[in-house]
Formats: structure tokens, sequence, C-alpha cells
């Protein structure tokens, strides 16, 4: 995610940062203490992907090979780059808002090196490599997702420029992050935020408490987010393709429109919206 977003101090070592803000892995200063904690957190998320993730989350999951141990982002990007010509770049942690955009516009997607503590088990402000790495790079393994991202990038870029950062970001939270999709299996998760997480996983897609509806570019731009808890609404899309083709046209047209309407709160539903039951709901029906 972007790393102008917090006004925590920040986490990360960035003295051996380079311009680009990537770093070395440095894979062996990983201590067995890290990979059993990799192992205990791969385990708990790993049980949940059957009954909640998206067929291309499973896929690509398996394609990681990283169940044993904290991942080698040299040796995975060897097999990302072979399925969607993608890699994975070391980062300290949260990076600026510009070389983030340019690392995914370029098939580069930043993953930050550090892990969190046993401590810090189901909840951590930062974005750790548990984050970065189990819930993005499955779905980055998936062409068409992939691409999808790398066009956010370029869009992101020119959202930048003409200081819509904020909408661009929710766009980005609410898919990559926190999207769910409807599809021939049922209500499932595909964004990193929720198949990371032991609690929002099941909850995206099972409690009655948050909204769900259906996919609009101009409402997820619009509709704000929070950081700090689960989310109080989720957009359903229903194929990728419809993010695909969301992202072939231009933002710059919709931003300008955009501009004159009001943000919208994450907690309630607004006229236009399409809601979408919870998978609890259906069963019962």
């Amino acid at each position: 995610m972007y790393g102008a977003n917090t006004d925590s101090e920040l986490r990360g070592d960035y003295s051996r940062a380079r311009s680009d803000f990537t770093v070395e892995q440095s894979w062996h200063a990983y201590s067995e203490a890290d990979h059993a904690l990799w192992r205990h957190l791969y385990a708990r998320q790993s049980q949940l992907v059957p009954q909640y993730a998206c067929r291309e989350f499973a896929d690509g999951l398996a394609r990681t090979d990283c169940a044993d141990a904290v991942p080698d982002l040299a040796r995975v990007s060897t097999a990302l780059q072979r399925a969607s010509g993608w890699s994975l770049v070391a980062v300290p942690g949260f990076i600026p808002d510009e070389q983030f955009f340019r690392h995914i516009a370029a098939r580069r997607f930043p993953v930050t090196v550090w892990l969190r503590t046993p401590e810090e088990f189901d909840y951590l402000v930062e974005p750790d490599i548990f984050h970065d790495f189990f819930g993005h790079v499955p779905m980055l393994f998936d062409r068409r997702f992939a691409d999808f991202v790398q066009r956010y990038g370029e869009q992101g870029l020119k959202a930048l420029d003409a200081g819509a950062l904020p909408m661009a970001a929710r766009l980005y939270w609410y898919t990559v992050e926190f999207g769910l999709i409807d599809a021939g299996d049922g209500l499932r998760a595909y964004g990193a935020g929720i198949l990371s997480s032991g609690g929002e996983t099941p909850y995206s897609v099972e409690s009655a408490e948050p909204l769900r509806v259906r996919f609009d570019m101009a409402r997820c731009m619009r509709t704000r987010y929070r950081i700090d808890a689960y989310q109080k609404t989720y957009f359903v899309i229903r194929s990728f393709d419809e993010l695909a083709d969301a992202m072939a046209q231009p933002l710059a047209p919709l931003i300008e429109r955009l501009r004159a309407e009001p943000e919208l709160e994450p907690d309630r539903l607004y006229p236009g919206d399409v809601p979408v039951a919870p998978r609890a709901a259906r069963l019962a029906a």
C-alpha cells in the first residue's frame, strides 16, 4: 500500500534503501524463530483458503510453495515471471506513493522484508512480509488480475499528478486489498487485506454486519475506509474481467467528474447500490 497514509514512525530499516526504495532481502538473516512464526501464520491462513478464497488465489498460493519458511523473494520471482511477467522487489516497509505506483506499473510488486513479532500475530499496524506475500502474491499468478494491477499503477501515477490520490487509494483499497468476488463458486475473497487476516476472512464472507454491494468504480472511489477495523462495506465483482474492463478507460475524466461529488460513508447504502447477501443468508434461503 501507500507510504503517505500513516502518521506513525516507519518501522523498517530505510538506511540501506536504494533510490527506488528497494533493498536486499537478506533471506539468510531470518532466524529459526522467524521461520517458525511464518509456519504458524501460514498454517492458520491456509486452512481458511478452501472455504473462503477464490480459486485464482488458491491456485496461486500453491504455486508459491512457501509453507515451510519465510519465502525467498528471488526464488518465487522466477516462477511469477513465467506465469504473468511480474517480479517481486524487497522494500523496507511503506514506500512513497510515486515509487509504489512506478514499481507496479513496471510489474514489480514491493514486498516488505520484516516479519511481525509473535505478540502481533493477530494484528499489526504496518504490512509485514506475511501480509504482502501471502495476501498479494498468489493473485499475481493470475494474468488477468496481474494486468489489472499494472494498469492501476499506470493510472495511479496520473491520479497522483492530478492531486487525486485519495480516490485512487480507495480503488486499490476496495479491490486489491478488500475485494470480494461472486462467481460460479459463490461469494469468496480475493483481497490481500482479507486473506491475510484470520478474523476478517470469515467475517467478510459470512457476517451479516457489513454491507456488500456490487462493484461500481465511481461509488468505490468516493467511499471512505477505515484502516483500524474490519470494513463496513465490501465491493463485489462478478469476474476479474470486470476489473480489467473498469481500468481499460482513462481515470482522468472520471476523477474530474467525481471532484464535484461528496465523499461517501462506508456504513450505509446509497441510491443505485445493489446489495449482495452474505454466504450464510444464501445457504439459509
